[in-house]
């Protein structure tokens, strides 16, 4: 399905500046950093950039990393996308014997007894696959925003990530929460129905759950933990912290 392009759009209230900054990065990420991708979590931020890649035909790959244990709603958005927009999100899955080795070692959920245990299994489902999905890349790109939590406070639009050894784009640092749901309904893009169930941040089933008046976005995330532990590993640098270095501004 054709889907007209951003700049042939009206623009949401009070988004064009943040519109026009977004259409600019992402055709320079796809001149100058190709081959690039976009790792989707099917978040309403990626949902968003995916959206805004796709009208503009960017020659950006998107690809989501399957665990295993996400939800129904999550995975339903693949074929959304693929129905919508006529692209076939590529899909990375872990090993299947690493995470047998784990299951029969610890337990299926042993990601509540410990931080250590949870970790290990993010690491399993999440940031081996990612390692496997951006060999040969360029560039990622990821939805993350300051706002999100303080870990992320100090989000660079632009990043070296030394893990991949590749450029990392974050696109939305500096977009709020209403400003991506501004996105999504002035041009009907598809999202996650468990953000109508009270959801506003949505990794693997077990460690997601809706957030209550008050708290901050991500604290349905592995919410039996301290705040500054809750980071999968896909975002974290080799000395721990998040990777977060700022440049040039976009």
């Amino acid at each position: 399905m054709t889907q007209a392009a951003l700049s042939d759009l009206a623009p949401p209230p009070g988004l064009t500046a943040k519109l026009d900054a977004l259409t600019r990065l992402l055709a320079e990420i796809a001149a100058t950093h190709a081959p690039a991708a976009l790792a989707s979590s099917l978040s309403i931020e990626d949902m968003a950039l995916t959206d805004a890649i796709l009208r503009g035909n960017l020659a950006i790959e998107i690809f989501t990393l399957d665990t295993g244990r996400l939800h129904g709603d999550t995975l339903a958005l693949i074929e959304t996308v693929r129905a919508q927009y006529g692209y076939p999100i590529r899909i990375y899955r872990p090993d299947p014997q690493a995470v047998l080795d784990y299951v029969k070692r610890f337990g299926r959920d042993a990601l509540y007894a410990s931080a250590d245990l949870r970790r290990r299994c993010c690491e399993l489902r999440k940031v081996e696959p990612l390692a496997r999905a951006l060999a040969g890349k360029r560039a990622w790109l990821t939805g993350m925003r300051r706002e999100q939590s303080p870990t992320r406070g100090e989000l660079g639009v632009r990043a070296h990530d030394p893990a991949h050894g590749i450029a990392k784009f974050s696109p939305l640092a500096d977009w709020t929460e209403d400003d991506v749901w501004r996105y999504m309904r002035a041009f009907e893009v598809p999202y996650n129905r468990l953000y109508d169930q009270g959801y506003r941040s949505i990794g693997c089933a077990p460690c997601t759950r809706p957030v209550t008046a008050g708290e901050d976005v991500r604290a349905g995330r592995w919410w039996w933990e301290q705040p500054a532990s809750r980071e999968c590993g896909l975002h974290v640098g080799s000395d721990g912290g998040l990777v977060r270095a700022r440049s040039t501004p976009a």
